[in-house]
């Protein structure tokens, strides 16, 4: 059912597609303030996006969550179909691996239903949020590594390894972006995130899809650590 009111939407608006899968930590390890910034941020995403009349027609959203598995708690959807989150209930292990996999797979499916509807996308966003190490499946990790790394180098895939805190595992996050260093977010700094990327979203929504599109790097100094 989802994939025909999905479908039916790409009728309605046949603007060329920018996918953007947020794939973040929601164990245990984000309970509190940190969790609160982050659904804040998302929510702040959404209205900005809803507020710019080309990411408005542009942007399709999912969200992922891992903690001791990998959910889909929003498919792909464009601004005015998205729920606005209300409350995330953080528990478990870091299943990054599976959280990974399961975006991409997502992602997949939904390219699929662009070209059934003969709708044009750009270059899909990942954006991946945790703030410790992952502990699923090793098998998982190096399967969900082997896959990103791959779209990115065949220029089909953008993705954003962001850690949150002091215990986030820099070095598992830079190995799903060989071309670009994974950034850590200053503080909780989420909704600074999230409104560069919703800039960005707009950017990108104006050019050509198939052009590659500058990202904004004067603008990570407002929430990346540099």
């Amino acid at each position: 059912m989802a994939l025909k009111i999905g479908a039916d939407d790409l009728v309605e608006n046949p603007t060329p597609r920018v996918p953007v899968s947020l794939c973040i930590d929601t164990s245990g390890s984000m309970l509190g303030d940190k969790i609160r910034e982050l659904i804040d941020g998302v929510n702040l995403f959404y209205d900005a996006v809803d507020e710019d009349d080309d990411a408005h027609d542009a942007a399709e959203v999912s969200i992922v969550e891992f903690n001791s598995e990998a959910t889909l708690i929003q498919d792909y959807a464009s601004i005015e179909r998205l729920e606005r989150i209300e409350a995330i209930d953080p528990s478990g292990l870091t299943f990054l691996g599976e959280g990974v996999n399961l975006a991409l797979d997502t992602l997949e499916k939904r390219k699929s239903v662009y070209s059934g509807s003969g709708v044009l996308y750009y270059q899909p966003w990942l954006v991946l949020m945790t703030d410790g190490q992952p502990n699923g499946s090793p098998a998982e990790l190096e399967r969900a590594i082997q896959r990103v790394t791959e779209l990115v180098a065949a220029k089909k895939l953008t993705v954003f390894p962001i850690g949150i805190g002091g215990d986030a595992d820099m070095a598992v996050l830079a190995r799903f972006s060989p071309n670009r260093p994974p950034l850590r977010l200053q503080g909780l700094k989420f909704k600074e995130f999230f409104e560069w990327l919703s800039k960005s979203v707009s950017r990108v929504s104006r050019s050509t899809p198939g052009d590659t599109v500058k990202l904004d790097l004067e603008g990570l100094a407002g929430w990346a650590e540099l």
